[in-house]
């Protein structure tokens, strides 16, 4: 379990300064809790891109491939009709379903990645446990850090929050 730095502030400026000052720090900025958004503070946010649209293009390319090839193994090899004498491997004809099932197999591949890369389903979140965290949705502002590897580096850390303005800072397992 890694720990994180949890800063509370009264003020949106407060919160954005800190994120400034632990920015140029170099410090890994986790997230930032606030009752509306804080312009800025989005784009200095430790954030990866998302890869749900490569998930989903994959899968919808290998759903749409299994549906064309089982309509191809079950009119051409494990079941051929001659119906007039058209071909056995009829594409026009075998596009339908693989397109249908495509879109399907890129929603419920697209769905799954989300799933993983917001981690979700959490049933439990440290957060809610801590005492206060709910103003954030109210009055008050919140920003995590990744707590950095030495004491003095934390001892650091600690001291250029509360020169921005952190009413209190508290150590959360994440």
């Amino acid at each position: 379990m890694s720990k994180m730095l949890l800063a509370e502030f009264a003020h949106a400026h407060e919160l954005r300064d800190a994120a400034e000052a632990a920015n140029r720090r170099s410090y890994r900025l986790l997230d930032a809790f606030t009752p509306f958004p804080v312009e800025g503070v989005a784009d200095m946010l430790d954030s990866r891109p998302s890869r749900v649209r490569v998930f989903m293009f994959a899968g919808g390319v290998l759903i749409a491939a299994m549906a064309y090839g089982g309509e191809f193994y079950t009119a051409a090899i494990n079941y051929p009709y001659n119906a007039g004498g058209r071909p056995l491997n009829s594409w026009p004809a075998f596009m339908l379903v693989p397109f249908a099932t495509g879109i399907f197999g890129a929603s419920v591949a697209g769905f799954i990645r989300f799933l993983f890369e917001t981690r979700l389903p959490r049933l439990h979140f440290p957060l809610f446990a801590i005492e206060g965290t709910e103003r954030a949705s109210q009055d008050r502002f919140f920003l995590a850090i990744e707590v950095p590897e030495t004491e003095s580096e934390k001892r650091d850390a600690m001291e250029s929050l509360h020169r921005n303005g952190a009413l209190t800072i508290r150590e959360v397992e994440s």
